[in-house]
């Protein structure tokens, strides 16, 4: 473990002005990692260097066409190599499916979903050429197991999940690592300023889908999950000789992926029958 720690060290960060990406960020720095994280503005990047001595902020609005790629390149110059991206910057939103507007739906996915995207097509290049590395994608246990409410936001989620597991695969050749990292409830921002809601409300999901507004709000402050353990936990997986392709974090997440792993074995057992009938009766060979 001691030499992929030394082989992890320099360590890129989107969105660390708060919750946990600051966490991760200081329980970085404080393992002797090199650590450059994005803000987006000249305040939160000051606070940020006073708050995880040694480490640099850049500011940038990630969704602007050629952030990404301008932020790997200032990390390269501050740092010389990235070991590890982590991509953390997003925000939550509840809305029933049908309260979300296209442009509250593209732009949440805009930058949880494209703006990781991006930052990971421009770091990888570095990584393939230096032959390491590891890309960390803070999803979400709602992208496993979506609920009510928060559709929209999950499917942002479920699709960052989608492309962390393609690109393990993909770049495992170059000596790559991928971990989605899938937290349940950490006592951040999240429930408070972080989260975003539709401007259209409709009545009939009063005693419904809104329910996920009123319990996110009444939780904050409140969350069961530790940002720094959470923090620790990431650096223990990517210090990890086989690091997980998951991690969950948090009990909540735990039970959360059972139920939803129980689910989809029940309508398996229920329905397999009938998923395996749709062949056909003399299938053509294969060349």
């Amino acid at each position: 473990m001691d030499t992929n720690r030394r082989s992890k060290r320099n360590w890129l960060i989107t969105g660390v002005s708060s919750g946990l990406g600051r966490a991760v960020a200081r329980e970085a720095a404080l393992q002797g990692r090199s650590v450059v994280g994005t803000v987006r503005n000249r305040q939160d990047a000051e606070i940020f260097e006073r708050d995880v001595p040694g480490a640099r902020a850049i500011v940038t609005d990630l969704m602007e066409n050629d952030a990404p790629g301008d932020v790997v390149a200032g990390a390269l110059d501050l740092l010389g190599q990235v070991d590890v991206l982590v991509n953390n910057a997003g925000r939550g939103f509840t809305a029933a499916v049908e309260e979300a507007s296209p442009a509250e739906i593209r732009d949440l996915f805009e930058l949880n979903f494209m703006v990781p995207v991006a930052m990971i097509q421009a770091v990888l290049p570095h990584m393939r050429r230096q032959g390491d590395g590891h890309v960390v994608n803070v999803t979400s246990i709602s992208g496993f197991k979506p609920w009510s409410g928060t559709g929209v936001y999950c499917a942002s989620k479920f699709a960052l999940e989608g492309l962390g597991q393609a690109l393990a695969q993909e770049v495992e050749p170059f000596g790559i690592k991928v971990t989605n990292v899938q937290p349940g409830s950490l006592r951040t921002d999240f429930n408070g300023r972080s989260l975003g809601t539709s401007r259209q409300m409709i009545d009939d999901y009063a005693d419904g889908a809104h329910f996920a507004r009123r319990a996110l709000a009444r939780s904050d402050g409140k969350q069961p999950g530790d940002p720094q353990k959470a923090a620790r936990a990431i650096l223990l997986a990517v210090d990890a000789g086989n690091p997980p392709l998951n991690l969950l974090l948090g009990t909540d997440a735990v039970m959360m992926a059972n139920q939803r792993i129980a689910a989809l074995l029940l309508d398996m057992g229920r329905w397999g029958g009938v998923s395996e009938t749709i062949g056909f009766d003399d299938p053509a060979p294969i060349s």
